[in-house]
């Protein structure tokens, strides 16, 4: 019964009290006619020709005879009851199964009518995101249950719209506020270091400086990408994932690893900035969490109708029940891994979130030689192509 929709629940109650409701009307009349007849039926209803002979041998004196007429007498009364019961039996019985199943397509669409504010409703929760949030379902009716909650539903819109403005404020604020002092903190900073009165003392704690701002503006930026990748997307485009990736390699500091990429066609719609910043900081997590003379390969394609994006790279073994912390915020697998000097320990939060964001999903596998293989699928665009996947095991290597 869990699996079943309210439609159907509500429509099997009602034929079911339909049915036991008939049965028990069946069953009072049957009865009532069993008694109805006991008490009328006499010897009126036996038919007349033997009335008469029974008549006629009670004035001859005949008794045996007169004993074995009133016998066929008792059982031609006692067959009328019975097929006058089996009829009526039969009958209810037909009666009751056709108004059954007729009731039972009657529930059924009343029940559909009924739960039809609730349909609307359940289309309205799944159509709204932060881009329509002013949408309201405003349900028109009567002031009943399901009208309540449609009002109720509505009023907790207005908080989640009012709480998603006052969210797009605060980022659009905390990006200004946090940014421009660090920016004014670099400058002067660069400046000290060009300059050359000051001795190499002030230099030294300028460069130092230099390096914690600089990792507060990475820190920052992270923040800010990830509140923006845990929004709905504003606006989607077709993206074709070999260019993202070619970008994203572009972007890579002289990896002191060797980077391999295998990119067949395939395309997305989504925000070709997060996609970009999705693959970056997968190419930067391989390639930052390696061994010397580690290797990296990068692969694109499509399986069963999902593009994929795929990163496999060398490195320390990683046990398969910490994956899942690596793409929790500032999570601390080992010492090396977040927190350092060169990221905010962000990198596959913001992943996560951008995957999510475009409806994708993340499928990570430790390699038995150590490193991880970590897959982006996500659904394909229209004008991808249906060509084979570029590799296929690249986790096995």
């Amino acid at each position: 019964m869990k699996r079943l929709s309210v439609r159907t629940r509500l429509t099997l109650v009602y034929g079911s009290l339909f049915l036991v409701t008939s049965a028990v009307l069946v069953a009072v009349t049957y009865l009532l006619t069993v008694r109805t007849m006991d008490n009328r039926f006499s010897a009126r209803d036996i038919d007349p020709e033997a009335l008469a002979r029974l008549r006629a041998m009670a004035l001859d004196g005949d008794m045996s005879q007169l004993m074995a007429l009133k016998a066929d007498a008792d059982r031609q009364l006692a067959q009328q009851k019975h097929d006058v019961l089996a009829q009526l039996l039969q009958s209810s019985l037909v009666t009751m199964l056709v108004l059954g199943v007729l009731a039972v397509v009657i529930g059924y669409l009343v029940a559909g009518r009924m739960l039809r504010p609730l349909h609307k409703m359940t289309a309205a929760a799944r159509r709204l995101s932060e881009s329509n949030m002013h949408e309201r379902i405003a349900l028109d009716g009567p002031q009943d249950e399901i009208k309540d909650l449609a009002d109720t539903f509505d009023r907790m819109l207005d908080r989640l719209n009012r709480a998603f403005d006052a969210q797009r404020r605060f980022v659009a604020n905390a990006s200004h506020e946090l940014r421009t002092p660090l920016t004014i903190n670099r400058t002067v900073l660069e400046v000290a270091l060009a300059s050359r009165k000051n001795p190499p003392e002030t230099k030294a704690l300028a460069d130092v400086l230099l390096g914690n701002t600089a990792r507060h503006e990475r820190l920052i930026e992270g923040l800010l990408l990830l509140a923006k990748s845990e929004r709905d997307l504003a606006t989607r485009a077709s993206t074709p994932l070999p260019d993202v990736v070619r970008s994203a390699l572009d972007q890579l500091d002289d990896p002191a690893v060797d980077v391999e990429a295998r990119l067949a066609p395939a395309v997305v719609a989504g925000d070709p900035v997060l996609l970009e910043r999705c693959a970056v900081n997968l190419l930067e997590n391989a390639v930052k969490y390696n061994v010397r003379d580690g290797r990296v390969w990068v692969c694109t394609g499509v399986q069963q109708g999902e593009a994929f994006l795929q990163v496999v790279n060398t490195g320390r073994p990683v046990p398969a029940y910490e994956v899942a912390a690596i793409f929790e915020p500032f999570r601390r697998l080992r010492a090396d891994r977040t927190g350092s000097k060169d990221g905010a320990g962000l990198g596959l939060s913001i992943v996560r979130a951008v995957v999510n964001a475009h409806g994708g999903t993340i499928e990570t596998v430790p390699r038995p030689d150590g490193g991880l293989s970590i897959t982006v699928r996500l659904p394909a665009d229209a004008a991808t192509p249906h060509a084979p996947p570029a590799t296929a095991g690249l986790a096995a290597r």
